[in-house]
């Protein structure tokens, strides 16, 4: 919302007609279940979920402004109170804040107080995921540890994509994280009872920043903390990073994990919360923020909201931040802005990625094999680009992120989404740009572990610097430099 709230809803149509979250062509692959018997379990999709999913996106009635500093300090309270509305959340620093309460005239009103520099509705964005296969079980390991043999892990034979980066070579050369490095992960809130995740999380500089799934968290699981996993996907995500490899191995086994809850049971993602979270990562020390998550809008009818991406972005970054970021299951070329609908692609002008265009971001487009012989493998070309990924020069790197075969993780003892993973020790396989972020985001650990007194400039340039050409000598609109490497960006 510029200074014209008309031509602005007008805008946020067709944003509603582009955005496609990360995840939304993620496919789940059921979950195997940690313990000694054998259990079949009858395949379930959407519908025989606990909780169905709607496709639907929708604006949740709250706007998110952008202000200089001293107007938020000294006057946002108030002027909202005076309209009628009511302060969610508000950032100083970066000079957004996000608005609730207020009708189309007063918001109106606000866009034209000197101070305001922009104001867009917030839009909640929903997430799909399919459960496609049935589940089966193998033990239970007890007491949770560090894992400097993170290879040993019940189901790595499994784990094509961590090969496929040589983190076995890293591991064997004690490349393994430090506590030491913070992963923020934005997302439907982690499982921090897991087995592979007890000890990894850090519950004090934990949140969420999703009031209704605050209030399901204490309905159905009462004392746990507000970034129980009520859903699957962000304790895969975070398990993916760092594991204590008792059922799966993640890239590292020794970093700390911050729970960042912006995502809600039905995978819904507001886009205040989301920005708040990255915020709250920021000034609570994340040295690298993984995002699975992301949209596409137009520009032109939206560019508060690239201002707004923007100030959260750059101040992330200053406070010592690299934020890395899935970029899409849409298959979008992103140069072009041509966008494939039934029937043939659609050119949209001036296309924004977020969180791809984003300045000093770290983009991920995902890799997978193109097929497999068994879920154990052997797997061909592991390398080989995944069709649904986005693509374009705003790709950095790319990563695992699963096509014939998915990528393997935990799966949340919390999840209202897929019930069985409530009664046992469950990993999922998933495939998507989601799942190739946290390959990446893992290997940035290793090497912040390895040299901590790097920015966040410096750690993508490390990044992008060791990984393997897969399309070339050149930077690929594909691959961005490169597939990451594990040992590579440690040194080895």
């Amino acid at each position: 919302m510029t200074n014209n709230y008309s031509t602005y809803l007008a805008g946020i149509l067709l944003f509603l007609a582009l955005i496609s979250f990360t995840s939304c062509d993620s496919s789940l692959t059921g979950g195997e279940k940690l313990s000694e018997s054998s259990l079949l379990v009858e395949d379930v999709d959407s519908g025989g979920m606990l909780i169905e999913v709607s496709d639907e996106y929708e604006l949740t009635g709250n706007y998110l402004l952008a202000a200089n500093s001293n107007f938020i300090r000294r006057n946002l309270e108030s002027v909202v109170r005076n309209l009628g509305g009511e302060v969610l959340f508000s950032h100083e620093g970066a000079g957004v804040a996000l608005i609730a309460g207020l009708t189309a005239d007063k918001a109106e009103i606000l866009v034209g107080t000197k101070g305001v520099q922009q104001m867009e509705p917030e839009v909640m964005v929903q997430l799909e995921s399919k459960l496609l296969a049935e589940p089966s079980e193998s033990f239970a390991a007890e007491g949770a540890v560090m894992n400097d043999n993170p290879g040993g892990a019940a189901f790595f034979a499994r784990q094509w994509h961590l090969n496929a980066i040589s983190a076995p070579q890293a591991w064997s050369a004690g490349k393994t994280g430090s506590a030491d490095v913070t992963v923020a992960i934005l997302d439907t809130g982690i499982d921090y009872t897991y087995p592979d995740l007890v000890g990894l999380v850090d519950l004090d500089r934990s949140v969420s920043f999703i009031p209704g799934d605050d209030a399901l968290v204490q309905a159905f699981f009462p004392g746990a903390h507000p970034i129980a996993d009520l859903n699957y996907h962000g304790t895969h995500v975070a398990a993916t990073v760092s594991s204590n490899a008792l059922a799966a191995a993640g890239v590292t086994s020794k970093t700390t994990l911050m729970g960042v809850k912006v995502c809600d049971v039905f995978g819904s993602c507001p886009s205040g919360a989301v920005l708040a979270g990255m915020l709250h990562a920021a000034d609570n020390g994340a040295h690298i923020i993984n995002m699975s998550l992301g949209g596409l809008f137009l520009k032109s009818a939206n560019p508060g909201f690239v201002s707004i991406i923007n100030n959260v972005t750059n101040y992330a970054r200053q406070q010592g931040s690299l934020i890395i970021v899935a970029s899409g299951n849409s298959s979008v070329d992103l140069n072009r802005n041509i966008v494939p609908v039934e029937g043939g692609d659609f050119r949209a002008p001036s296309l924004f990625a977020s969180y791809c265009d984003a300045p000093g971001v770290f983009c991920v487009s995902a890799t997978g094999p193109v097929a497999a012989a068994s879920v154990n493998g052997p797997w061909e070309n592991v390398d080989a680009f995944a069709t649904y990924s986005n693509y374009g020069s705003a790709i950095n790197a790319s990563a695992p992120g699963g096509f014939a075969a998915p990528v393997w993780a935990g799966c949340t003892t919390f999840s209202l989404q897929i019930p069985q993973c409530q009664t046992g020790f469950f990993v999922v396989g998933l495939s998507g740009t989601s799942m190739a972020s946290p390959h990446a985001a893992g290997v940035a650990a290793l090497i912040k572990a390895d040299q901590p007194d790097i920015n966040p400039a410096q750690l993508s340039r490390a990044l992008e610097q060791s990984v393997d050409k897969i399309d070339g000598n050149g930077r690929s609109p594909f691959y961005g430099h490169g597939r990451v490497n594990a040992a590579s960006a440690v040194g080895l």
